[in-house]
């Protein structure tokens, strides 16, 4: 019976001027596209088209940047394990968890994410001193975001 179907929709679409058909029958979708869009994965081309407000092409390294932290062999990067808000303490009248420069051991709780009215308490894995914090409290956080830089300590 899908076989039918399925040669319907190739059919209409083969003899009109359209490239792609979707239809929905029974919680089922059956997608069909004549000409699929061509991806160029030559990306060479598109850096001389991003453009910043001062005029100035976009490299990729700016772009990195921005996202990695600057790390070293003796630091490592907490990370949030889920989307939701970062807070640094428990309640806002509250002392942080993790503050620069202090020290902070396995297990000991650095910050809270909230996700869905849920307070997460994100735990160290290892003893280490805070190097950076790279979010501000109550800020959202995206999965795998770099919350904090710590350096390793004996």
């Amino acid at each position: 019976m899908w076989k039918d179907k399925l040669k319907e929709v190739i059919y209409i679409l083969e003899n009109s001027d359209i490239n792609e058909i979707e239809v929905r029958f029974w919680f089922r979708k059956i997608k069909v596209t004549k000409n699929p869009p061509i991806i160029n994965s030559d990306l060479s081309d598109v850096s001389d088209l991003a453009v910043s407000s001062s005029d100035q092409p976009i490299t990729s390294s700016e772009t990195k940047e921005e996202f990695r932290p600057k790390v070293d062999t003796n630091t490592f990067t907490v990370r949030s394990p889920m989307p939701g808000t970062f807070y640094s303490a428990s309640d806002p009248d509250s002392k942080p968890f993790a503050e620069v420069n202090g020290a902070i051991n396995q297990g000991d709780t650095i910050c809270i994410v909230e996700a869905m009215k849920i307070m997460n308490e994100i735990q160290c894995e290892s003893n280490g001193t805070i190097k950076e914090i790279l979010v501000e409290n109550g800020s959202p956080v995206e999965f795998d975001q770099p919350l904090f830089i710590l350096t390793y300590s004996e």
